[in-house]
């Protein structure tokens, strides 16, 4: 039987002899301490990372972009990456090439032009640019998708320069086509190169459709912005709503050229209007009643070359100022 005093063993040992030995024994003291200053110090790391994580969150800034479709909230989002970014690398830009043939050609451009020519009875002003028109639906229909041949854009710089397509583009507001189809079909002999890679400018031009959720983050200062750009087209809006309580601040995108436009989706219904009413309706929204809201008035330039042929009163009969006075 042992007999402990202290750190002192002591054995009995036979016909009431004893014999002291001296061990080493940890001290239960000795346990409960190192337990306590381990507690403490993963009890002051979690300290420390809620406080990082609530500083982290404070520099943090969420922007929803919200608009009808095509008033240009993509296009945000692409001005925030070449301005605070570093902008597209050479290998991203050459990743937008076909989407600039792609929008140069396609429904929107070139083959609307044609095609609304048609419907508004304009007659080219050379003959031969009929023969040019079919041969450019039987190129196109036959090159590979995102592709421009040497010999389409020979044909689609013959159409382009043709007065009865200008007068034609004049009378956009008549039919769909992409706020860009001039810049690039302006562009085609730089475009058309063979080593062509998109400049920064291109890819800011281009157009493509946004269906769900784009999430972008770039830094500002000492800030990091993360925004996010949802589609506009009415199929794509019942994705807004539920993503989006508690975000920072909406910018809300109106592009001002579009007052004498009718949406994509219905013929019927004034571009403008559809954003007047959606205003209203994310204004008047129980989600973001704490939530500031910017309205980003877009497109001026597009609206001051508007203006000088095309009356406001088209959206706003009881507008009676000359157009003119709008641009002083």
């Amino acid at each position: 039987m042992k007999l402990l005093k202290g750190n002192l063993a002591v054995i009995p040992m036979f016909e009431g002899k004893f014999q002291a030995r001296l061990h080493r024994f940890p001290l239960k003291m000795g346990c409960v301490n190192s337990t306590d200053q381990h507690a403490k110090l993963r009890s002051k790391h979690i300290d420390e990372q809620l406080k990082a994580d609530g500083e982290r969150a404070a520099r943090e800034v969420k922007l929803l972009l919200l608009g009808a479709g095509e008033s240009g909230k993509s296009t945000i989002v692409k001005q925030m990456k070449i301005i605070h970014e570093t902008g597209y690398s050479d290998e991203e830009r050459k990743q937008y090439r076909p989407v600039v043939f792609s929008n140069t050609i396609q429904e929107m451009s070139m083959v609307a032009l044609l095609r609304a020519m048609g419907t508004l009875k304009i007659d080219f002003n050379s003959p031969s640019r009929v023969e040019d028109a079919q041969q450019f639906f039987s190129i196109s229909q036959t090159c590979d998708e995102g592709e421009l041949p040497p010999d389409l854009a020979s044909v689609m710089k013959r159409l382009w320069a043709d007065p009865g397509i200008q007068e034609c583009f004049l009378r956009s507001r008549e039919f769909q086509l992409n706020d860009s189809a001039p810049y690039y079909l302006n562009s085609l002999e730089r475009i058309a190169q063979p080593n062509y890679i998109p400049t920064q400018d291109d890819v800011l031009r281009t157009r493509v459709k946004t269906t769900g959720i784009v999430e972008t983050h770039f830094t500002y200062k000492d800030l990091h912005f993360k925004m996010f750009d949802v589609g506009g087209q009415r199929s794509e809006r019942k994705k807004w709503i539920h993503c989006f309580e508690g975000v920072t601040a909406i910018i809300f995108c109106v592009a001002m050229s579009e007052y004498d436009m009718v949406l994509a989706e219905d013929d019927e219904m004034n571009r403008m209007i559809e954003s007047m009413k959606l205003f209203d309706s994310i204004c008047n929204n129980k989600w973001f009643t704490e939530t500031s809201i910017i309205l980003f008035l877009n497109k001026k330039d597009l609206f001051e070359e508007k203006i000088k042929r095309s009356p406001l009163t088209r959206c706003f009969p009881e507008y009676t100022a000359l157009s003119s006075d709008i641009l002083i």
